[in-house]
């Protein structure tokens, strides 16, 4: 089969506010900005990931933010990948951010932006 499709370039998630956003994303994360980013008519950020990005877009979001499902791999949700979900559990916790492990029985949990997107962690080690 020709290989047409080789890797994801970045995920697009909607905020109301950059700097709330890049406090979650950058400042609890760890996520490093990329100051690179042009001016496209609205605020927002871009976000590293390797060779991947998240791109904070900062726009009226056309999704209800109330009545989303409580465990978020019930929800549209972006999975990343951490090393120690022990630490980032701990993040969470100092934060007060809630969050759920995953259903599916692998080294996972759930919780949400202060937007209310879904992201899931998902445990794997390191390459």
């Amino acid at each position: 089969m020709d290989e047409l499709i080789n890797g994801m370039h970045h995920v697009s998630l909607i905020v109301v506010d950059t700097s709330r956003a890049l406090g979650f994303y950058r400042d609890l994360l760890g996520l490093e900005v990329d100051e690179s980013r042009p001016d496209l008519g609205y605020p927002g950020a871009w976000l590293n990931l390797d060779r991947q990005q998240i791109h904070l877009l900062e726009l009226p979001n056309p999704d209800p933010l109330e009545g989303r499902p409580e465990h978020g791999g019930r929800d549209r949700h972006l999975a990343l990948i951490v090393s120690d979900l022990g630490r980032l559990k701990s993040r969470l916790d100092q934060a007060g951010i809630t969050f759920t492990v995953s259903r599916s029985g692998r080294r996972a949990l759930f919780c949400r932006d202060p937007d209310q997107n879904a992201l899931e962690f998902v445990e794997l080690p390191p390459a």
